[in-house]
C-alpha cells in the first residue's frame, strides 16, 4: 500500500514537473533562445551544460512550485498594499537582462505613485517620504521582490544570478562588462546579495558579479556548487534585513 502511494506521489510530481516545463516553454519570450545564444558566445566561452539546460530547467520547476504555494502570501500582501495605499499593486522597471537586452521586471509596490520611477532608492535624497507604510517592512524582508518569480518562470531572469540593473545605471553596465557579466542571465540573487547588497561599490559589485560568471563558464559542477552557495546563502541575510541600505550615500 505505502509502495502504491509514494509512486503516485512520483507520477504526480512527474506530471506537474512536465505541465510546469510545457507551460514555460510555451510563454518564453521568442527571442530568448537567440539572446541566450548570443549572450554566450559574445563573452567568449561556449555554455556548460547546466548553464543552458539543467540551470533552466531547475528554474521552471522550482518557480511554477513557489507561484502555487505562494499564492495565498501574494494575493494577501496585494490586498494589504491596496488597502494601505491605493492604486496599483504591482511595480515595473525596465531592466537590463541577457546580453543587455531590456525587460520589465515586476516588484511590489513599496512607495507612492508619486515616487520619481528610474531612480534606485539607495539614490534618493529623503526616501522616507515615498515609502508607504508596509513598504518598509516588504523591503527588508525582500516580500517585495515575489513577483519576480513570474520573470524567473518567464524565462527573463533566473533564479540565482547577478541583478538585473537599470537600463539608466551606465556606470554599473559598463563595469560588469568588464567581467563578462552582462552575459549570464540576471538573478533574484547572487554572489554581491549574499556579500552586502547595496553596502557594496559598483566595482565591489561588479567584481563579485565576476566571480559568479567565471564560476558558471568554468564547468557544470562549478556553477552548480555557485548556484547552491548563493541560493542558501540568501536565507540569513534576509532573515537579518541586511544590506538593505534606503537613502543617497555620500
Amino acid at each position: 500500500m505505502i509502495i502504491k502511494v509514494i509512486l503516485v506521489i512520483l507520477l504526480i510530481l512527474l506530471l506537474l514537473f512536465a505541465v510546469s516545463f510545457w507551460v514555460a516553454y510555451r510563454h518564453t519570450e521568442p527571442a530568448y533562445p537567440a539572446l541566450y545564444r548570443a549572450g554566450f558566445w559574445e563573452y567568449g566561452k561556449a555554455p556548460s551544460v547546466y548553464e543552458w539546460f539543467v540551470k533552466r530547467l531547475l528554474d521552471i520547476i522550482l518557480s511554477f512550485i513557489a507561484l502555487v504555494i505562494l499564492s495565498p502570501v501574494i494575493l494577501f500582501i496585494m490586498l494589504l498594499i491596496y488597502i494601505d495605499d491605493p492604486g496599483r499593486v504591482f511595480f515595473t522597471q525596465e531592466r537590463v537582462g541577457l546580453g543587455k537586452k531590456n525587460f520589465s521586471l515586476h516588484k511590489f509596490r513599496t512607495m507612492k505613485l508619486s515616487t520619481p520611477h528610474d531612480v534606485p532608492t539607495h539614490m534618493l535624497e529623503n526616501p522616507d517620504q515615498y515609502i508607504i507604510k508596509l513598504g518598509r517592512f516588504l523591503r527588508k524582508t525582500s516580500l517585495d521582490e515575489l513577483p519576480q518569480i513570474w520573470d524567473i518562470f518567464r524565462g527573463r531572469m533566473s533564479i540565482v544570478g547577478p541583478r538585473p540593473a537599470l537600463w539608466n545605471q551606465y556606470d554599473l553596465i559598463e563595469e560588469r562588462d568588464k567581467y563578462g557579466a552582462n552575459h549570464v542571465m540576471p538573478g533574484l540573487t547572487g554572489l554581491a546579495q549574499i556579500s552586502g547588497r547595496d553596502e557594496l561599490s559598483i566595482s565591489v559589485k561588479s567584481k563579485l558579479d565576476g566571480e559568479y560568471t567565471d564560476a558558471l563558464k568554468k564547468s557544470s559542477i562549478a556553477g552548480l556548487r555557485m548556484d547552491l552557495k548563493c541560493f542558501f546563502g540568501t536565507i540569513l541575510p534576509v532573515l537579518r534585513g541586511k544590506g538593505v541600505v534606503e537613502g543617497k550615500r555620500y
